[in-house]
C-alpha cells in the first residue's frame, strides 16, 4: 500500500487553526466526509470514541486519530498541519501539530493495520517531520509523504 492509494494532495490541510482536540477532530471529520461521502458527524463521533479510549498522540508533536467505518470500500487518509501546536494528551505530553487521520472499511483489518504502520513510520521520522513543518503548500507536503 502506498500513500497515493489512500490520499491525494486534496487530502492535505495546512495551517489549520483550532483551539482544542475536539475542534481538530471536527476539521478532520469535515474533510474526510468531503472525500468519502460518509456522514461528518459519524466520522467525528468515531474519532472521538477512539480518543476516549486513549490518545492517539504518540509523541514528537504527532497524532494519528483513526477509525473503522461501514460503507467504505477502501482506506482513506487526511493529513493536517496545525498553525500552532495543540494539547492532544500525547504520550510524551508535548503538543501536536502534525496529524494523520485514517478511515478504514469496517471489515478490513489488514489494510487498516498496514496504513497505520505506514503513517506511523512517516510521523516517527524526525527529519521528515521537520520538512513537513517547513513546507509551504499542500502539494509540497503531499510530495514529501508520498515518497515510497
Amino acid at each position: 500500500m502506498n500513500i497515493s492509494d489512500i490520499m491525494s494532495e486534496k487530502s492535505v490541510l495546512i495551517d489549520v487553526k483550532v483551539s482544542s482536540k475536539r475542534e481538530l477532530l471536527q476539521e478532520l471529520a469535515s474533510k474526510a466526509a468531503e472525500m468519502t461521502g460518509l456522514d461528518e458527524r459519524t466520522i467525528f463521533d468515531t474519532f472521538l470514541e477512539r480518543e476516549n479510549l486513549g490518545s492517539t498522540g504518540f509523541g514528537g508533536g504527532t497524532a494519528l486519530p483513526h477509525g473503522r467505518f461501514g460503507g467504505l470500500d477502501k482506506v482513506y487518509a487526511v493529513f493536517a498541519r496545525l498553525s500552532s501546536p495543540l494539547d492532544f494528551d500525547a504520550i510524551d505530553g508535548k503538543p501536536v501539530d502534525l496529524v494523520f487521520a485514517l478511515l478504514s472499511p469496517e471489515g478490513n483489518g489488514a489494510d487498516h493495520l498496514t496504513a497505520l504502520a505506514k503513517m506511523s513510520r512517516i510521523l516517527k521520522d524526525e527529519a521528515l517531520c521537520t520538512k513537513l513543518r517547513q513546507a509551504g503548500k499542500p502539494v509540497e507536503i503531499y510530495a514529501l509523504i508520498s515518497q515510497d
